[in-house]
């Protein structure tokens, strides 16, 4: 088993013991950013999003024993999306009439043409933060050259001709580093997925 697939599940077991400050200090990296940028996608501000997110992972540690691997029952990431939208509801019915936004057109232009509907948010959040985890382990096992081949072309947009350049590489090893990059990130962000279901 891949260091990832072992990490997700075991993590999530990990976290069931609350003395256990070094699987909360990794579940807190994983998925404080998660759901501090779905309260703001539901519209909170940034104190209130804070806030939420801290009450959310106080409810994880408080349920987390109740939650099974189980397919009939639902994913992990299912579950801890329920305990976001049921805590941001909680938390906009706190709020006082007053709190709410005008509306007026500054608020207007920032809200999407096609909003997305929150679950998929959520699910886009999750690979957000699989990614970033992904990219912080794979980029340790590789040269520096070869990680920033892949970063500048892959997600800088940056042309491959220039990068080889750049970087005093031919183009074809800056094509190699990425295509190779591009392989162990998907492989580990798929296990990584898949082990917290």
């Amino acid at each position: 088993m891949s260091h990832a697939a072992d990490t997700r599940y075991s993590l999530l077991m990990r976290v069931r013991d609350l003395a256990d400050g070094t699987a909360w200090g990794e579940f807190c990296r994983l998925y404080e950013p998660v759901v501090y940028r779905m309260a703001r996608r539901f519209g909170l501000q940034d104190a209130d999003a804070r806030d939420l997110t801290q009450d959310v992972l106080a409810a994880v540690a408080a349920t987390i024993e109740s939650w099974q691997p189980d397919p009939e029952r639902g994913r992990f990431r299912t579950w801890l999306y329920t305990i976001v939208r049921n805590k941001t509801i909680a938390a906009m019915r706190r709020r006082r009439p007053g709190d709410r936004g005008t509306g007026d057109s500054e608020v207007m232009a920032r809200l999407p043409a096609k909003p997305i509907p929150a679950d998929e948010a959520f699910e886009l959040e999750v690979r957000r933060a699989a990614f970033h985890e992904a990219a912080d382990r794979v980029r340790k096992e590789v040269q520096p050259a070869t990680w920033e081949a892949f970063w500048r072309t892959s997600v800088l947009g940056r042309p491959i001709d220039q990068t080889a350049r750049e970087l005093q590489l031919s183009t074809g090893s800056v094509y190699a580093a990425r295509s190779r990059i591009l392989v162990r990130l998907r492989r580990e962000i798929e296990t990584m997925l898949n082990e917290d279901q």
